[in-house]
């Protein structure tokens, strides 16, 4: 099925410039919290890490993590992007993909929409719908996460899917699985919602895309769990023990899942859960209606994921783990407006809806709150960071490790770091009065004391409580 005429060349409009307005904006937050020592060395410590590992043709062994970047999610993504680093290896590469994959899901979102039968003004307005969802530039401020590139991919593919273009569908799952292992579950759930519930485009495409979709999302699902992470960390994959209670490995999981619903009910029907189905419905609930839920379907995966899990990160519009389901939501939303249904019809007030979501839900007002806690010790720490040479290993708090990351050796001073074997490292970089996520004053204090009676180190540099310190040569 070719496009329809009015769609088959996007004018260069609004649309263009909302999408790179949007990538410019994102970009520039996401260098600005990284500027202001917020990110993390997790994730995007270990990220960063393995691509410059990989451009430098040595295995991306993460020492954050301790094992191959393929035992993390089996994220084959990140040798292409290790081409980028070929060019320059620096970090703002990654939120420059980043920024673009986010803002350009708008695209696809706007080509959806008019095959759809929605006028061009609706087109953009939801566009405009998903670059207001508040997810979007959340996840942005949260370091890098590869699933980010699958959700223009996503939209994508849904598109292709309609259009009968099994080439364009097989190319975006391919991408998307690349990207973690997780969302092979969402594919194979898409590929549910396209061979029972979907009806647009010619039945006989519309069902070979399907079994595409959940062949190679159950095939990859397995191969990733059972075969790749395993071989390359030695373990099960690290998201587990969020599950514990359901059991000790994805397929006994699975089994518990199908044979004992008794275990999940409880986390099912809760007021954590309906809080979060709130979160995610109420900046486009004015387009769902129970006739054009069907898409949703695609959803389910991700949605059971997060609320069964024991950790509260995955239920908010903070972090990435609710990214798959927003593709979902958007075609829900344009279904109902494409049927003349909805709580809302026109466009300034589907705009002004989520304008007011996002100004309620967006995390913008972090960067005149939190992150300027440590602005009092910043200039120190970019001094210090200064005196470090490349490659030498380095003990370092877990907001600076990411400007470190450019070397085999980084690991983070937390709790548990105490006893650590200083003499391994070149470098150990203390920050007393901030001493980052996952450690405390005490832990660095601890470190500072050890350093201070240990001959084969030299203090040198110290200032606002940052102190440096550097095995004689």
């Amino acid at each position: 099925m070719p496009l329809p005429k009015p769609i088959r060349q996007l004018k260069i409009n609004s649309l263009t410039w909302m999408i790179g307005g949007s990538s410019l904006l994102l970009f520039v937050c996401s260098s600005i919290r990284h500027a202001l020592f917020e990110s993390s060395a997790w994730d995007l410590g270990i990220f960063d890490q393995a691509v410059y590992l990989i451009s430098q043709g040595k295995p991306p062994i993460s020492s954050f993590i301790e094992f191959h970047i393929l035992g993390d999610h089996a994220a084959w993504v990140f040798y292409p992007l290790a081409l980028l680093y070929k060019i320059y290896p620096d970090v703002h590469w990654l939120f420059a993909v980043q920024a673009i994959a986010l803002s350009l899901g708008a695209l696809p979102t706007w080509y959806l929409a008019r095959q759809a039968g929605l006028k061009e003004a609706q087109a953009t307005t939801m566009a405009v719908v998903y670059l207001l969802y508040p997810l979007i530039f959340n996840v942005n401020l949260f370091d890098f996460h590869p699933e980010v590139m699958a959700l223009p991919a996503l939209l994508g593919a849904i598109l292709a899917a309609r259009l009968g273009r099994v080439l364009w569908f097989s190319v975006a799952i391919f991408f998307i699985l690349g990207c973690k292992a997780v969302l092979a579950l969402t594919v194979a759930a898409m590929g549910v919602w396209l061979l029972v519930f979907e009806k647009t485009g010619e039945s006989t495409k519309r069902n070979a895309i399907a079994l595409i979709a959940i062949v190679a999302g159950v095939a990859w699902f397995l191969i990733a769990t059972q075969l790749i992470i395993p071989s390359f960390s030695g373990t099960e994959a690290l998201a587990l023990n969020r599950y514990a209670y359901l059991g000790n490995s994805v397929l006994e999981i699975g089994k518990n899942l199908l044979l004992k619903p008794g275990l999940v009910l409880g986390n099912v029907f809760s007021l954590d859960t309906l809080e979060y189905l709130g979160l995610l419905v109420l900046p486009v609930i004015w387009g769902l209606s129970p006739q054009h839920l069907t898409p949703l379907v695609g959803a389910i995966p991700t949605l059971l994921l997060n609320i069964l899990s024991e950790s509260p990160a995955q239920r908010n519009l903070v972090h990435q783990y609710s990214l798959p389901i927003l593709p979902f939501l958007v075609v829900a939303a344009i279904a109902t407006l494409a049927s003349g249904r909805g709580w809302l019809q026109n466009r300034r007030w589907v705009i002004l809806w989520s304008f007011v979501a996002f100004l309620a839900l967006a995390k913008y007002g972090y960067f005149g709150s939190i992150y300027l806690d440590s602005l009092d010790t910043w200039q120190a720490t970019r001094d210090a960071i200064a005196y470090i040479q490349p490659h030498g290993s380095v003990l370092t708090p877990p907001q600076v490790a990411p400007h470190l990351t450019h070397r085999p050796i980084v690991k983070v001073a937390i709790t548990g770091s105490e006893s650590a074997k200083l003499s391994e490292f070149e470098y150990v970089l203390l920050n007393l009065r901030h001493p980052g996520f996952g450690s405390t004053p005490q832990v660095a204090a601890t470190l500072l004391e050890r350093l201070k009676t240990m001959p084969e180190f030299q203090l040198t540099y110290q200032s606002d409580d940052v102190y440096l310190f550097e095995k004689r040569s």
